[in-house]
């Protein structure tokens, strides 16, 4: 065919696109997997081309292959990461398990682009791939990409949404509303109390994820097939994570075991827990703010989020929480990507781990989504929404469960019937225990303040 060329590898000769970067061994996993159609993601991608510029200069350094060699290669993960590198990169994320096809995906693309560039030839496996296997570049570029993503997305967007939050809550202050437990009236609370409560949440889970980072940051690369170092320059590990160090500006060192990197993905199992722990913590917030939402006549009518688009196509004026709902779909399927992850770190067979594609497609992908979704959820719901205090003050005024102030002056079976017979009479509490205490309206105004019933909260 007019459009395609011969390429060989060590199983004979195939055809490939004539404008492909890539060679033989991509093309094999292009024909072998078309199940998802799905690339590997951008971020796995760009952390694998940083990892082979970094390992051309540790390789250079160490006499493994030559300066011209080595400034080729690095000259051609630049120009990738300079453009729109991801076409270059077909293979499937549902491949073989140790993302072998992936690997030489790399090592062909830069090989070609470098050969071109320097008039050299440069060899994918013998200069590009120098002192690596797949079986420890794979679960080096799963780490060296989630690292990254946490330290450049999440986490700011995590740290963006808490700090909005806390604005909001100052801003809040003065509003008290009913408190709820197992959805029914409960003791009043701030408003800031409440988003304090979030705050507080999403700062402990970036808290919890920061401390992984020196786990994520801990690499494999060295190990080469199955940890032993086979083919790597005994130095190579330790000049290969500090050339990723100053590419990167984050500070990767090697592991400490890399049979354990290698024969395991623990980190990733543990990182993915910390995102469905701050999934959960999103989606207990999204559901916060579609609950005092609610309404507006019917539910709750707390607060009015900012109307960002028309909610119904048959009902005229509907609105509806659309950013707090999305984000509880965020969180549903973070959930659903740890169970993945969780599964496939139970794959690592003897010395080595085989289902690597699908744990770093699972784990960037619940590291974008959070993201994107807390960034919305900040700056198109918490920072946008308005509080209705009528609505507010309307259901604190009629709380029979106010009446639990009184207890220590007229014990709990009083109180009890108190506020059975305010909720029976739908009266406001200070009037139906005005009838049936000693206590005077003006004791009772104190006694059942709403603003000092919160007073003991932080």
């Amino acid at each position: 065919m007019s459009n395609t060329r011969i390429e060989r590898d060590s199983m004979g000769e195939l055809q490939v696109p004539e404008a492909a970067l890539y060679g033989a061994q991509t093309q094999r996993a292009v024909n072998n997997f078309p199940i998802s159609h799905q690339p590997m993601p951008r971020q796995f991608i760009r952390a694998l081309v940083l990892a082979k510029a970094a390992a051309a200069k540790a390789n250079v350094e160490l006499g493994q292959i030559s300066a011209a060699q080595g400034q080729a290669i690095v000259a051609a993960t630049e120009q990738l990461l300079a453009g729109d590198f991801i076409q270059h990169f077909p293979v499937d994320i549902y491949q073989t398990g140790s993302g072998t096809s992936s690997n030489m995906n790399a090592n062909e693309v830069i090989a070609t682009l470098a050969s071109r560039q320097s008039g050299e030839a440069i060899n994918p496996n013998d200069h590009v791939n120098c002192g690596q296997s797949s079986n420890d570049i794979i679960p080096t570029t799963i780490h060296v990409s989630a690292a990254l993503a946490l330290h450049e997305h999440l986490l700011p967007a995590l740290q963006h949404l808490v700090q909005v939050i806390e604005a909001k809550a100052e801003q809040v202050h003065p509003y008290i509303k009913t408190g709820r437990t197992h959805l029914m009236d409960a003791m009043p609370v701030r408003m800031s109390q409440v988003l304090n409560g979030w705050a507080a949440q999403l700062k402990a889970n970036v808290g919890h994820l920061q401390n992984l980072l020196p786990a994520l940051q801990s690499l494999a690369q060295g190990g080469t097939a199955v940890g032993t170092g086979i083919n790597a320059h005994p130095e190579f590990a330790a000049r290969f994570s500090r050339q990723l160090s100053q590419i990167t500006g984050v500070e990767f060192t090697p592991g400490a075991n890399l049979f354990a990197l290698i024969g395991s993905q623990d980190t990733a199992v543990s990182v993915s827990g910390q995102l469905k722990a701050t999934a959960v913590s999103l989606m207990k917030i999204a559901n916060d703010l579609r609950w005092m939402n609610s309404g507006p006549l019917a539910g709750l009518g707390e607060i009015e989020l900012e109307g960002l688009q028309p909610g119904s196509s048959i009902m005229p004026g509907k609105v509806n929480p659309v950013i707090p709902e999305a984000t509880a779909m965020v969180a549903a399927q973070v959930i659903g990507n740890d169970a993945t992850i969780v599964v496939a770190g139970q794959s690592g067979n003897f010395e080595l781990n085989v289902m690597l594609p699908i744990i770093a497609q699972n784990l960037l992908g619940s590291i974008e989504l959070m993201a994107n979704a807390s960034r919305l959820l900040a700056d198109k719901a918490i920072a946008t929404f308005k509080v209705n205090q009528a609505k507010l003050q309307e259901a604190l005024s009629r709380n029979p469960i106010l009446v639990t102030a009184l207890n220590p002056i007229i014990g709990y079976q009083k109180a009890a019937e108190i506020a059975k017979q305010a909720y029976k009479e739908g009266r406001p509490i200070i009037d139906v225990a005005l009838e049936n205490t000693e206590l005077s309206r003006t004791q009772l105004q104190v006694l059942l303040d709403p603003e000092k019933l919160t007073a003991g909260g932080i």
